[in-house]
């Protein structure tokens, strides 16, 4: 048996990167799978693949977040995968980037947990994914929107894990480091050039979404059934302290 047989599933931002493996490896462990994105091309052509269910999604608006409901039905996981980055000073971002990057990386988990809450505590519960980042734990130089969106995040999942727990919801927050995704593609850079980058933390790598994913199947699982309002990191060892030189 799959370590998720039975549970109908939804992944946000699933056309590419981490989310596609969530959905994948969801699917293979016997989950019902919705992906949800709005690379509608892309992310078509991942659910024909796996026989999965597609829905075009803008995570920031509650309408459309009401629609999915509907046409989905009852949910047991939901997993809050999409997000952007937008790197600049923080007196040079301005007001539109600032509020896109929150509206999308928090307002968008703020608004998914929402719609899916009612309907997982009727079903006897559920599990909820958001995901943060080391940088929703430290700051860092050029990412004033992302850092603040990702720290909010963290709040969020804890103050949803208080409320919903009577529910028998759990909600937890992933905490991926840096994972080889076309987020952070870099134009010219080969694999030795990605793991350069980080050859002074402890694992000296970059992240395979595959691992990532891996988290996500615990955490949706049953097997993760006393945990919720915690932050479980997959980052190489990038917060465990001050790179080597």
């Amino acid at each position: 048996m799959g370590r998720l047989d039975g549970k109908v599933a939804i992944v946000t931002g699933a056309a590419r990167g981490i989310g596609e493996a969530t959905a994948r490896r969801f699917v293979a462990e016997g989950a019902d799978v919705v992906l949800a994105d709005r690379r509608d091309d892309l992310g078509r052509a991942v659910a024909d693949e796996l026989g999965a269910r597609y829905v075009s999604l803008d995570i920031t608006s509650e309408p459309a977040w009401a629609a999915v409901i509907d046409a989905v039905g009852g949910i047991d996981v939901l997993v809050n995968n999409a997000g952007i980055m937008r790197i600049a000073p923080l007196l040079e971002t301005d007001l539109d980037t600032f509020r896109k990057v929150l509206d999308t990386n928090l307002v968008g988990a703020f608004l998914g947990t929402k719609a899916v809450a009612p309907g997982m505590g009727e079903r006897g519960g559920g599990s909820i994914i958001n995901f943060s980042s080391p940088q929703g734990i430290e700051g860092r130089h050029g990412m004033a929107a992302y850092t603040s969106s990702k720290f909010a995040v963290r709040g969020l999942t804890r103050t949803a894990a208080m409320e919903l727990g009577p529910l028998g919801i759990r909600v937890n927050a992933v905490i991926p480091g840096p994972t080889r995704t076309a987020m952070t593609e870099r134009p010219g850079w080969t694999d030795s050039d990605y793991d350069a980058a980080y050859a002074g933390f402890p694992l000296g790598r970059m992240g395979a979404p595959e691992e990532i994913a891996a988290v996500c199947v615990f955490l949706a699982s049953d097997e993760s059934s006393f945990c919720t309002g915690g932050d479980f990191t997959a980052d190489g060892g990038v917060l465990a302290g001050k790179p080597r030189t």
